[in-house]
């Protein structure tokens, strides 16, 4: 991830004229929340169907299964914010106060998060081509998204970053590591955002639940 980061970072400040000690904090932060966001929805096609054989033999709580990704998928991203934190180092940079907001946003990121994963692992239990289709897509968004390049070069085309909820997931958290403060915008469409996924999710949930077993 840090060589990855590193090397992307160097050609595409060089490819936008940017600063290097300026794009590459972005670039790295943003991938890193990508990376966390994207892999709820591409892992999230093998939460049922990857536990098969314990949905079979033990009886518990589906949302232990959740529980489970959504933790270790923390974990891994705790191990790469440490390269946030070298390139903080190198770079000589200090967010200030305004960084501790990202602990609230990541918290919304990870209820966002849990709940796709939830919503998506039903659904795949019962149709198996959906994980190629979201795997599929998951590349497309994420050049859609401000990851490589800042909202500021669309130069007037801001309704490709206002319409892409995945941008205002990543901003909510990004923003404040970089020392900036999100929109009141970005709030609000996140917030939004929880409020829908909670509803479509619950009530998939309750309506196919006990249909998983037999469909894993």
């Amino acid at each position: 991830m840090a060589v990855m980061v590193v090397a992307l970072g160097v050609l595409y400040a060089e490819l936008f004229t940017q600063p290097i000690d300026d794009f590459l904090p972005f670039l790295c932060v943003g991938i890193l929340i990508w990376n966390f966001v994207s892999s709820f929805l591409t892992e999230g096609g093998t939460l049922f169907t990857g536990s098969e054989a314990y949905i079979k033999q033990i009886r518990l709580p589906f949302s232990v299964y959740v529980y489970r990704s959504t933790w270790s998928k923390l974990v891994i991203f705790a191990h790469n914010f440490l390269i946030y934190v070298g390139v903080l180092i190198y770079f000589q940079i200090w967010p200030g106060a305004v960084a501790l907001l990202a602990i609230p946003a990541l918290m919304l990121v990870v209820v966002n998060g849990a709940l796709a994963n939830l919503c998506v692992g039903i659904i795949s239990a019962r149709f198996r081509d959906v994980p190629q289709v979201i795997n599929s897509a998951v590349p497309i968004v994420f050049f859609l998204t401000p990851i490589f390049w800042k909202p500021e070069m669309l130069k007037g085309r801001s309704y490709i970053t206002d319409f892409n909820p995945f941008f205002h997931l990543v901003e909510i958290v990004r923003g404040p590591l970089l020392g900036n403060m999100p929109s009141a915008k970005s709030y609000f469409v996140v917030l939004l955002i929880t409020l829908i996924n909670l509803a479509i999710t619950g009530a998939f949930f309750t309506r196919f639940r006990p249909r998983i077993a037999y469909w894993v």
